[in-house]
């Protein structure tokens, strides 16, 4: 992997250009987040109609990320496939153990690379980006199980640089607060079902129609909804008649219980709850 902090981003643009030239072809996993558009475009770029995204569709993936993909994916020229995956038909997966991720990845490559038979392509590549490789991220061994390769990553661009290049680009998604996929919501331990997926899309959607456009609702234990949004916006959640609104909409998507974490919206926090694993932990025989 590539590490130089004195490059300039125009330097950096030129090596992840410069990654896909040696390819004929290329798919990349696109996701509606900004480090796989930034890939898109750094593939469309490079290698114009020999390169394809594809972009996964299934219950634990919002609505409103299959649309941005498909906005960026046009916004770009890129040609794009959906593929639907089946994640959630794996008792693995629905158990909800902290090797979920991994479960889901090995779904949506092996479904990708069958969607890909018919066109084999030299490569396909994720949006994994350099400061994705300190966290505990299952799903980057699923990556290395398919040979899937991470040009942000291996080119060393963290997220500020991609979320510059994306605007460099004029990608819709330059700014685009990250968005996991809505199982990541479900506490580990809690089974994964379609009805939790829909019970947590529809409670963040509602949240966001009130202008709460970076927020989490956590599914916890006995249907527990513990609502993360950032620490500057907790007085404006609890205004008024605001609180009793959410409250009273959460309860009738079916959470028993409705919180508001005095912490504020932090990414992986339901890690918190893990305990300290071996790098590369978990893999199953």
């Amino acid at each position: 992997m590539m590490h130089n902090t004195h490059l300039s981003l125009e330097q950096y643009e030129e090596r992840l250009l410069a990654w896909f030239s040696p390819w004929q072809s290329c798919a990349v996993a696109l996701s509606g987040g900004v480090d796989s558009a930034v890939v898109a475009c750094a593939a469309y770029r490079t290698l114009g109609s020999r390169a394809v995204a594809l972009t996964a569709v299934s219950p634990s993936v919002a609505a409103d990320e299959i649309q941005a993909a498909q906005h960026v994916a046009h916004t770009i020229g890129i040609r794009h496939l959906l593929v639907n995956t089946s994640e959630i038909a794996n008792p693995l997966y629905q158990r909800n153990e902290p090797d979920r991720c991994f479960h889901c990845k090995t779904e949506l490559y092996q479904r990708m690379l069958q969607h890909l038979a018919n066109e084999p392509v030299d490569v396909l590549v994720n949006g994994t980006n350099a400061d994705d490789l300190g966290d505990y991220r299952p799903g980057i061994k699923a990556a290395e199980n398919f040979q899937v390769r991470s040009p942000l990553a291996e080119c060393g661009l963290g997220k500020n640089l991609v979320r510059q290049l994306a605007e460099r680009w004029h990608l819709p998604v330059w700014n685009k607060p990250a968005s996991p996929c809505l199982a990541s919501r479900i506490a580990y331990g809690v089974p994964v079902t379609e009805e939790r997926l829909a019970m947590i899309e529809q409670a963040e959607r509602f949240l966001k129609a009130l202008h709460f456009s970076n927020v989490r609702v956590r599914l916890h234990p006995g249907h527990l909804a513990r609502i993360e949004v950032p620490a500057e916006e907790l007085g404006r959640m609890m205004e008024g008649q605001r609180f009793r609104d959410v409250v009273r909409r959460l309860k009738e998507l079916g959470f028993t219980y409705v919180t508001l974490d005095l912490e504020g919206l932090r990414s992986g926090s339901l890690n918190q709850l893990l305990p300290i694993v071996e790098p590369g932990w978990p893999t199953r025989q």
